[in-house]
């Protein structure tokens, strides 16, 4: 066979069923490899597209997602989504075309060192100089996109190798599984929890794994420790749970930042300074216990003193056999707030004003989607609402990134959603900025005869940026755009499109479209203007005027 044959096969043995792409000139060879293949061939209409849907592939099946381009301004293309990947913890393969490396006729036309510009923003880039090294850079490209902490990795493959003959064979997908943690650590993290009077966990995007889920449930169910997440942690534990006391979406000032000031003992489990936390590390001394993986990284934020690593399920096991719960724990402040912020939301979810507020619109897609239904969310001030007060009850249920937080990938994610899981509904909720950066997608998903969902929130600015320009003093500039007629445009690609004009119609006209075949685009009004006046009321001020407590319990 060919190199582009090897390439493809070493794709199949580590079990890649789809691969989104953009292809050129560079990697047709490639292209007529995976003709005859197993693999869906996906073409998108941009690569930074290709790599989101392949990150998202990567994140709800833990198998590295796949995308292709070819060289030049088709790589380029594919730094947002690497880094995409990387910050989020992402397991993805980006595989690129170059010129030919032994002679070439065009000179440095379109040529860039791909290599060195993926470097910073990858686990892992190389340049395939020999068709030989093909099954053993494919194969270290997956170990180390899937082990931990998983993230993004490349490979560029010459127009010329992969023409060459090659008398080689795959090498077999490995099955690694992270070391445990030592029993040391096991107990001294059940001494904190027994000697703590306040405990809270805090859940964060690295427990975000299948049988973690399912150890973490078990431990606070037996339990009963409060916990909260980060916004990349939302999912892992069932947020009906009596435990659950609410999402960090804000920076300061919410009520889960009133929870924290309650505690005498933070568990961060599965946490990464990529997700900033909800807390200042130099708060009064409080404990802080690090359960992951990997070691924390210290950072001015984020330096603790404790830590268990290792296979975090495996700690959840053990730490669960060992510990005892005592009789001074005190869950009370946690409940406290838990009632404050319940009451907030019931407040403000009956605002019935056009164009629609940020909470009623949350309230309105939790009413209309399912329990198994899959969110995806682009980047905006809705995504602060919806992490913050958008019940989540199944892992991987509302897709979200907090990590490199870019614009734009709201509507791939939602298409690679519906490939990993094409009997689940899907919505993808987008901002008009974010959604026309991608909009081009919409032709994909029509052409994949998808199911698909989508919100375009409409206010004609980017307005997360007006949100903190106003917050900062800064007079009203330099951030407000035209837009198309977004029912037109959904037209346009063959799907449906829905105007919504009154707060009472956006829930049916949200569960209907779930319910149809094909693709229907809703466009929502959505007004940012008093969401400064909102968060006000949520200082820790109004939890202690619906609860006084005149101190803080901490311990030394």
């Amino acid at each position: 066979m060919n190199a582009a044959q090897l390439f493809v096969k070493c794709l199949e043995a580590e079990g890649v069923e789809m691969i989104f792409a953009v292809p050129g000139e560079e990697n047709l060879d490639m292209l007529d490899a995976l003709r005859e293949s197993s693999i869906r061939l996906i073409v998108t209409r941009h690569e930074q597209a290709a790599g989101f849907m392949a990150a998202t592939v990567g994140r709800l099946t833990g198998r590295p997602g796949v995308c292709l381009s070819t060289l030049g301004p088709g790589a380029t293309n594919l730094v947002t989504a690497a880094a995409y990947g990387q910050l989020g913890a992402l397991p993805f393969v980006m595989i690129t075309g170059q010129k030919p490396i032994r002679s070439s006729k065009q000179g440095a036309f379109q040529i860039i060192d791909v290599v060195d510009m993926m470097t910073p923003i990858t686990k892992y880039t190389r340049q395939v100089v020999g068709a030989a090294y093909i099954p053993a850079r494919v194969r270290e490209a997956f170990r180390l996109a899937a082990t931990e902490r998983p993230g993004a990795t490349h490979l560029e493959i010459p127009e010329d190798i992969l023409r060459d003959d090659v008398d080689q064979a795959p090498l077999s997908a490995g099955d690694a599984r992270p070391a445990i943690a030592d029993p040391v650590a096991i107990e001294r993290a059940a001494t904190l929890l027994s000697e703590a009077r306040h405990p809270l966990l805090v859940i964060a995007a690295g427990a975000n794994r299948s049988r973690t889920c399912v150890r973490i449930r078990h431990f606070i169910d037996h339990f009963g420790i409060p916990f909260i997440t980060t916004q990349m942690g939302k999912g892992v534990v069932d947020e009906r749970s009596p435990a659950y006391i609410g999402t960090a979406a804000l920076s300061a000032d919410d009520f889960v930042h009133e929870a924290v000031e309650r505690a005498d003992l933070i568990v961060n489990v599965g946490h990464n300074v990529v997700e900033k936390p909800p807390f200042l590390m130099e708060n009064n001394g409080v404990r802080v216990l690090h359960i992951d993986a990997a070691s924390a990284q210290v950072d001015p934020v984020y330096f603790p003193r404790h830590e268990v690593v290792g296979d975090i399920a495996d700690t959840f096991h053990r730490l669960g056999e060992r510990l005892e719960a005592p009789d001074h724990w005190d869950f009370s402040p946690f409940q406290e707030v838990r009632v404050a912020a319940m009451n907030h939301f019931e407040e403000a979810i009956r605002d019935p004003s056009v164009p629609l507020r940020p909470l009623p619109l949350v309230a309105a897609v939790r009413e209309a989607v399912p329990e198994d239904g899959i969110v995806t969310l682009d980047n905006g001030m809705y995504k602060l609402w919806f992490a913050r007060n958008y019940p989540t009850y199944r892992p991987n249920s509302i897709l979200l990134d907090n990590a490199l937080a870019t614009m734009g990938a709201g509507l791939p994610a939602a298409l690679g959603a519906r490939l990993v899981h094409p009997d689940r509904p899907v919505v993808a909720i987008c901002g008009d900025g974010g959604f026309m950066m991608n909009s081009q997608e919409l032709e994909t998903a029509r052409r994949l005869e998808l199911d698909l969902v989508v919100l375009v929130l409409r206010d004609d600015r980017y307005g997360m940026i007006r949100w903190k320009q106003k917050d900062m003093g800064f007079a009203d500039y330099g951030l407000d755009y035209g837009n198309p007629d977004f029912v037109r445009y959904a037209e346009s690609y063959g799907a449906r499109g829905h105007r919504i004009d009154a707060a009472e119609a956006l829930a049916p006209t949200l569960a209907e479209a779930i319910e149809r075949p094909g693709i229907d685009l809703l466009e929502v009004p959505i007004d940012y203007s008093g969401d400064n006046e909102m968060l006000n009321e949520t200082i820790p001020a109004r939890v202690e005027k619906l609860h006084p407590r005149a101190t803080r319990h901490r311990s030394d």
